[in-house]
């Protein structure tokens, strides 16, 4: 574990200006950079300390805030620990934001976010790794399938609606991704019941994709946000030990 440097930086997109946290190892120089993808509840406290974490363990992690279009983190005000009563009035607010990124808007910001880091001094050259963690679970297996050359490695833990039956679902980019793909899916989540899994599942092995999917039993969605009451620290501790394996094979 290394000392770590933490930067709020500004990213140009097609769209506007999107605000994101920068963490690195505190020496300066250039380490594989990982592009982070929020929970729903956004860029906050929680994600950059999970973000310094990371490049504790020797990576440049870039967490834009993805709702930038309505405004700098935190788009929604949030409690300082979310509870079962606060979810419902967040997620009044936050259910138009998710809805709005459709993949191609959300795959637009990608490109934007991969440009950046392609630039970045502190992130080396070549490929970067994704994980993503509930919506941004969705966001990690599109960018791994639209941007293939830029992508050697994506995770996502806890998401939901990965293997829909809407002609946007995301499975359906499996047979363009050429990175190792592993999931972390959340037994007690009613936002990716077992159809869903087993559908994820055939349509990455049906591709080729080198991949690997666990079912955390016991964990609920969003079982790695220790500032709410979905937290499971076993099941949290289990995703940091896979995501970790997962960036070691990578780089």
């Amino acid at each position: 574990m290394t000392a770590v440097q933490g930067t709020d930086v500004d990213i140009r997109t097609e769209d506007g200006t999107a605000d994101a946290y920068l963490a690195h190892p505190g020496d300066g120089q250039a380490r594989p950079a990982v592009l982070f993808y929020m929970d729903a509840f956004g860029l906050r406290p929680q994600l950059r300390s999970m973000a310094d974490r990371l490049a504790a363990a020797g990576y440049t992690v870039l967490v834009p805030n993805v709702f930038y279009r309505h405004g700098r983190a935190p788009v929604v005000e949030l409690p300082e620990f979310i509870d079962a009563a606060a979810r419902p009035g967040l997620f009044a607010r936050l259910g138009p934001l998710i809805g709005e990124l459709t993949p191609e808007v959300s795959m637009r910001d990608a490109g934007a976010f991969l440009r950046w880091l392609a630039e970045c001094p502190v992130a080396a050259d070549g490929p970067v790794a994704v994980t993503g963690y509930c919506m941004g679970a969705r966001l990690a297996l599109f960018t791994a399938g639209t941007y293939p050359a830029r992508v050697a490695a994506a995770a996502g833990f806890h998401g939901g609606r990965l293997a829909t039956e809407t002609p946007d679902s995301p499975h359906l980019v499996a047979g363009h991704v050429t990175a190792e793909l592993y999931f972390g899916h959340a037994d007690q989540d009613p936002s990716l019941p077992p159809e869903q899994i087993a559908r994820l599942e055939d349509a990455l092995t049906a591709a080729g994709v080198r991949h690997r999917c666990e079912v955390y039993t016991g964990a609920p969605h969003g079982y790695t946000q220790a500032d709410t009451a979905e937290y499971h620290e076993e099941a949290a501790e289990r995703h940091w030990a896979a995501l970790l394996d997962l960036l070691k094979r990578t780089f």
